[in-house]
């Protein structure tokens, strides 16, 4: 495992070992995350194995809000608040329009996705091929890293680089929202609050 300062030059070197199916550790704007690439099916059921997360499918980021229209079904309702909180820590649930493993669906044919707000996470999935899994950087059930680390003492020993941009700015993981039926609710309260979020849809 490598602690690698998140500069321009180690993000390209994070991005290539994505692409080559390693496990990475990077800076979001709310809590450092885990990931690797999606479409590596040894890749992503590694990342669980490492994680302790077996019943859930793995979220994503993309770089960009038209990237992520590729991997989801961005309904009208998904739109008005991607155009709202992305970049930011907002994260959708929505139909699947991918054909990912097992170990990154979980059988489900939903994806949590979204656009961080962060520089180097954004920057990351941009190099990593437009997307990337961004699970937090802890074993399932211990608190999410705030720092590189915290990140390394939980998970160092099973991952190929950690980019360290210093503590991270959010105290808490991204607001998940399923939208992917008529009815939209909270799966996880985060940074956006269920006010904004129906200020957003009812615009």
């Amino acid at each position: 495992m490598k602690l690698l300062e998140a500069t321009d030059e180690n993000i390209r070197k994070t991005a290539a070992i994505v692409k080559l199916g390693g496990l990475v550790i990077y800076p979001t704007e709310t809590v450092y995350g885990l990931g690797c690439a999606p479409h590596i099916l040894e890749a992503a059921e590694k990342l669980c194995n490492l994680k302790g997360r077996s019943d859930k499918s793995l979220p994503l980021i993309c770089h960009d809000t038209e990237f992520a229209s590729k991997i989801v079904e961005l309904n009208p309702a998904a739109e008005r608040l991607a155009e709202r909180f992305w970049p930011g820590p907002l994260t959708l649930v929505l139909p699947t329009k991918q054909e990912y493993s097992r170990w990154v669906t979980h059988g489900a044919r939903t994806l949590a996705v979204r656009v961080p707000g962060h520089p180097v996470s954004r920057e990351l999935a941009r190099l990593s091929g437009g997307v990337i899994v961004s699970t937090s950087a802890n074993k399932a059930g211990e608190p999410p890293a705030r720092t590189a680390q915290e990140a390394a003492d939980a998970l160092g020993d099973g991952v190929n680089i950690i980019l360290d941009d210093g503590p991270s700015p959010g105290e808490m993981p991204s607001t998940i929202l399923d939208i992917s039926g008529e009815q939209a609710w909270i799966l996880r309260a985060g940074p956006v609050s269920a006010e904004q979020i129906k200020e957003a849809l009812s615009l």
